[in-house]
């Protein structure tokens, strides 16, 4: 059964200057593993992120790095939660988490299914 469905769209021009007047942004938002990755590819993460928080109902209190985007050694993205999402997810009865990123043209885009 779906618990929760979350979608998000960041352009990837606007991320960067975000990134740029705002330094400390990456560590804030990304894991060290997370923050190594080209810019599309955080502004990807970024959106599965916001994609995810929409999928649990916006829970107040979730910390960014509780939540850390991995990839398989095939390139599928896997979503990684503990803590505060870990937390909202166990709530809501979540047993899998599904994630699809994508970016092109300029846009960087995610899309989170939760199952019970």
């Amino acid at each position: 059964m779906i618990v929760g469905v979350g979608i998000d769209v960041v352009d990837v021009e606007r991320f960067r200057v975000s990134l740029e007047r705002s330094p400390g942004l990456v560590d804030r938002l990304f894991t060290p593993r997370e923050a190594v990755r080209p810019l599309a590819s955080l502004a990807a993460r970024f959106a599965a992120k916001e994609a995810l928080a929409k999928a649990l109902g916006a829970p107040v209190g979730m910390h960014w790095h509780d939540a850390e985007i991995v990839s398989e050694e095939s390139g599928r993205p896997l979503l990684e939660i503990r803590g505060s999402v870990l937390a909202q997810a166990t709530d809501l009865g979540v047993a899998s988490v599904h994630v699809s990123l994508s970016h092109d043209a300029g846009i960087a885009s995610a899309v989170v299914v939760l199952e019970s």
